[in-house]
């Protein structure tokens, strides 16, 4: 029996109907990555990437000193919370605790001393004084040496943050990476898993299509260029100017970029959907 709930992520991860979401969850056996796959394959999803209905709200923020930066975010359940001064001064306060220790893990930087006694009493106490479900999501430390530079740019008031470590400046890297939602830096950062996955998925379409198979599998290796580009930062077409990918560009300006960290706030959570849900069920029944 395929649940609603199951039945209302798969549709806010592809758009799809109710019921073709539903038979692509039986015909998974209920594996939504499976599921997803069937309705991309079938022509019925057509975007690769999963946008998932965000629940979580709050902030990401970096904080750099010398050769150190801090890449970090916090979560509230609502907006209105993350233009609360007690909120925005908490994040200051683990970022700037995090920045001038050896913390490298989410766990350590919980352990490190503040005004509360910990960073993780400190959370507590603003919860606690707020009225809303507070936590530290996820951190990323980054070090450079003296020839090296960090891009750091916050989007949408901190909705999107990204850090880029590059041998040379070049802060349009950073802004390129907020505003195309990359989710590598490279080609060769992609797991062979997700890659196989990908020719999966072009072959059964370009069978569905009724393609010779020679014209079948330049259509296969074609899509898979197109998909690299839209989620490698180091391929996608430079936002000031199409003609260039992003590499040539960083390379045009005498600058590599080495690494790339992009936090949007809540990707990957949903949210509360109870009268969906109840919506999605009616209609399954």
């Amino acid at each position: 029996m395929i649940d609603a709930k199951s039945v209302a992520e798969l549709r806010s991860k592809t758009g799809a109907g109710m019921m073709d979401c539903k038979k692509a969850l039986t015909e998974s056996n209920g594996d939504l990555e499976k599921a997803i796959d069937y309705l991309r394959e079938k022509g019925i999803a057509k975007a690769a990437k999963k946008e998932s209905r965000i629940a979580a709200e709050g902030l990401a923020n970096i904080f750099t000193s010398d050769n150190k930066a801090v890449i970090l975010e916090v979560n509230s359940e609502t907006d209105f919370v993350s233009k609360n001064a007690e909120f925005t001064d908490m994040i200051k306060e683990i970022g700037e605790a995090v920045l001038k220790s050896d913390a490298k893990t989410l766990e350590e930087a919980l352990l490190l001393p503040s005004s509360e006694g910990t960073i993780a009493d400190l959370i507590v106490a603003k919860t606690s004084k707020i009225g809303e479900k507070l936590s530290l999501r996820r951190l990323e430390v980054v070090e450079k040496t003296d020839t090296q530079n960090f891009g750091a740019y916050l989007h949408m008031g901190g909705k999107i943050a990204v850090l880029t470590l590059l041998e040379g400046a070049n802060s349009d890297v950073a802004k390129q990476a907020a505003a195309m939602r990359p989710e590598y830096l490279k080609e060769e950062d992609i797991d062979a898993e997700r890659i196989e996955r990908e020719r999966k998925v072009f072959t059964e379409q370009a069978i569905n299509e009724e393609k010779p198979a020679d014209i079948a599998a330049k259509m296969v290796e074609g899509r898979l260029k197109k998909f690299f580009k839209e989620i490698c930062l180091l391929d996608e077409p430079f936002i000031k100017d199409g003609d260039i990918d992003v590499k040539t560009y960083v390379k045009n300006n005498g600058g590599e970029v080495l690494k790339m960290v992009r936090y949007e706030v809540g990707e990957g959570m949903e949210h509360r959907s109870d009268n969906f849900a109840e919506e999605v069920m009616n209609q399954i029944k």
